[in-house]
């Protein structure tokens, strides 16, 4: 099994930006790929980015394209979140993902496997 925890969530300005960590433990010497997630109240979970296990293929939601980056550290079982120009709408709490696949991930929850329990991002003036 693996354990994901995210952490780096706050309380911010709109224009501000954070930096989420995703550590894994357990079953971490698999190739996972990797991904982030934000559910907003009210909303569905929405996928924000994807990244395969080696970072050469990586996707983000157009909503969050040219504002945040993810990335990885396999040498520490973590996956980063970059998220600058913060906006109001991207208020939500931010969930990391593993997956197991060996296939490229074309979008959908349903390719992970393996969740965190999620941090707090609020943009707010």
């Amino acid at each position: 099994q693996v354990q994901l925890v995210e952490s780096g969530g706050g309380l911010v300005q709109p224009g501000d930006s954070l930096r989420l960590s995703c550590v894994a433990s357990g079953r971490t010497f698999s190739r996972y790929a990797m991904g982030w997630f934000r559910q907003a109240p009210g909303k569905e979970r929405e996928s924000v980015a994807h990244i395969s296990w080696s970072a050469t293929y990586i996707d983000y939601a157009d909503s969050v394209k040219g504002r945040f980056t993810i990335s990885r550290d396999n040498t520490r079982n973590t996956v980063f979140l970059q998220m600058n120009s913060l906006k109001p709408e991207d208020t939500a709490v931010y969930y990391c993902a593993a997956s197991s696949s060996p296939l490229r991930y074309t979008g959908g929850d349903n390719y992970y496997d393996y969740w965190g329990q999620g941090t707090q991002v609020t943009v707010s003036s």
